[in-house]
């Protein structure tokens, strides 16, 4: 693919200035699949650790509260950079930006896999996630600099893939992983992919010129209001569904300091000269529209990552290797779907494939709905490939609403605001989900627990029958005190499973609720861009 300013006008092979002065860009195909490859490193690198902390609890000796942090830092620290990355993305070039982004991940990477205890892991993953953090955006604007109109479906339906097909499979690698190596290699497996694509991209790409005059012009008070808003409200949406929210002075305080923060940065940023972010990008209705589309799609892919795990080891006792089987269901279903999205948002209506899309998401979710405690990898299978198809058939006209219109100046930054966006609306899900889970889980336990009194024949049966088993075994001590416990676990185990069918039936109906935002998108025109 060869990159031009404009249809029809080709460029000259080195990204200097052409003929009327401007700046034209320079590489194609073969340095954005390298840029890919980062982002694909840095999307897979929260899901490969996150079904595996089991493993590296054991190897760094770290509570259950401790190694969350594992976790949260990287989330934190990641959320703070990538609407960041649109300003550094201007000082340094693209390109050199995200050579730098690589190469510190990769650095990250190999001190990651050599901690020697729990506070040193979470400190370099808490690194980790800040230069790793502008990989992703940075990847998403490249490909509306880089190429042409009529070439950049393609690369949206690659990053499209990429960003969903990545959670997906991240479990997969991740018990693979842990299973036949140590948990090291869930960090080290970086390393050669991080080298190359340091060392490849600056020499293969060249998409915009750096802007160095910026630093003397920077907004220091906007990027700590970036920081206390964003890293605080990530923080309290991680840790407060564990600490029972403003119940913990922590959480109320780390609250505060974000609703101050988030009041301070649209002050600033919408009177400074020179923002770290392009707030002015939310004129522009499709974008606006589409960040608050992907915010939502935002709550499916990180919520899906987290539910299917906890459902599959609590209720059904599997290990991070066969947690990944079934999880590689949807990440098969998008590859395979990946390339008939394209060619449907280059023919059809976008508006009509995303109503398409967030219809067979929101079946895919309804049939996850319906598991019981018996569920299994083939009773998994219909409603993981469902919901992978709906996914990738909603992201990739989504990116090209959002960022497609947008002036060339704008992209850099409003790449950084989408993709925030995405990634905030996984952090509301998530703690959306764990409260809702918690709350629906004790209603279904006392449901059935009122409902397993003595003057119920079932339940008096049941009893008597495990009580009647239990006898036979002499390891037991009282038979009848353990007939008990195994009805309590079996109560708690009915509970658990209905709870997590009623988080993914609300999911599926926010999804239903959420269409009607679809019809507020611009009709496109024909052969519209970003020309500007």
């Amino acid at each position: 693919m060869t990159a031009t300013d404009g249809p029809r006008k080709r460029q000259p092979d080195a990204g200097a200035p052409g003929e009327d002065g401007a700046f034209k860009p320079r590489g194609g195909a073969f340095g954005f699949f390298f840029m890919v490859l980062g982002m694909f490193m840095a999307i897979l690198d929260i899901q490969i650790v996150a079904s595996s902390l089991p493993e590296i609890q054991a190897g760094v000796s770290a509570s259950v509260d401790q190694i969350t942090w594992v976790q949260t830092a990287y989330l934190v620290a990641e959320v703070v950079m990538i609407p960041l990355s649109g300003w550094l993305a201007r000082v340094m070039s693209s390109r050199w930006l995200f050579s730098a982004s690589a190469a510190g991940f990769t650095i990250t990477s190999v001190m990651c896999a050599f901690s020697w205890d729990t506070s040193s892991l979470i400190f370099f993953r808490a690194i980790q996630g800040f230069v790793g953090g502008a990989m992703i955006p940075t990847v998403f604007a490249a490909n509306f600099k880089l190429f042409p109109p009529e070439r950049r479906m393609v690369g949206t339906v690659v990053i499209g893939l990429t960003a969903t097909v990545a959670p997906a499979i991240g479990p997969t690698l991740g018990g693979y992983i842990t299973e036949f190596y140590a948990w090291e290699w869930l960090f080290l497996v970086n390393v050669v992919p991080g080298l190359i694509v340091t060392i490849v991209v600056p020499l293969a790409i060249d998409i915009d010129e750096a802007e160095p005059g910026l630093l003397g012009k920077i907004d220091i008070l906007g990027i700590v209001l970036v920081a206390g808003f964003l890293g605080s409200l990530e923080f309290v949406l991680d840790e407060g569904p564990r600490e029972d929210w403003f119940e913990d002075r922590t959480i109320f305080i780390f609250a505060i300091v974000s609703a101050a923060s988030a009041i301070g940065l649209f002050w600033r940023e919408l009177t400074v000269e020179h923002p770290v972010l392009e707030l002015h990008a939310f004129t522009n209705r499709n974008f606006t529209v589409g960040c608050i589309l992907t915010f939502v799609l935002g709550i499916c892919l990180y919520g899906q990552t987290f539910i299917l795990p906890q459902v599959l080891s609590q209720v059904r006792g599997y290990n991070s290797l066969q947690i990944g089987e079934v999880m590689f269901v949807t990440g098969a279903a998008m590859f395979s779907t990946a390339p008939i999205a394209g060619r449907l948002t280059n023919s059809v209506d976008p508006r009509k494939l995303l109503v398409v899309g967030f219809l067979v998401v929101a079946t895919g979710l309804y049939l996850n709905s319906l598991m019981n405690t018996e569920v299994a990898f083939w009773d998994l299978f219909l409603p993981q490939a469902v919901r992978g198809i709906g996914l990738i058939l909603c992201i990739v006209p989504i990116t090209a609403a959002a960022l497609g219109t947008l002036p060339t100046n704008l992209v850099s930054g409003g790449s950084g605001l989408f993709n925030l966006f995405r990634n905030m609306g996984g952090a509301v899900g998530l703690a959306m989900i764990n409260t809702m889970w918690d709350g629906r889980y004790d209603r279904h336990y006392w449901w059935i627990t009122e409902k397993l009194s003595d003057t119920n024949a079932v339940a008096v049966e049941h009893l008597n029958d495990i009580e009647r088993a239990l006898s036979a075994n002499p390891a037991v001590g009282d038979p009848s005190l353990a007939a008990y416990q195994t009805l309590t676990q079996e109560v708690s185990l009915q509970a658990n499973i209905m709870a997590w069918d009623d988080v993914f039936f609300m999911i599926a109906v926010a999804f239903i609720v959420a269409m009607p935002l679809i019809f507020l998108l611009a009709k496109p025109k024909p052969g519209e861009v970003s020309a500007h």
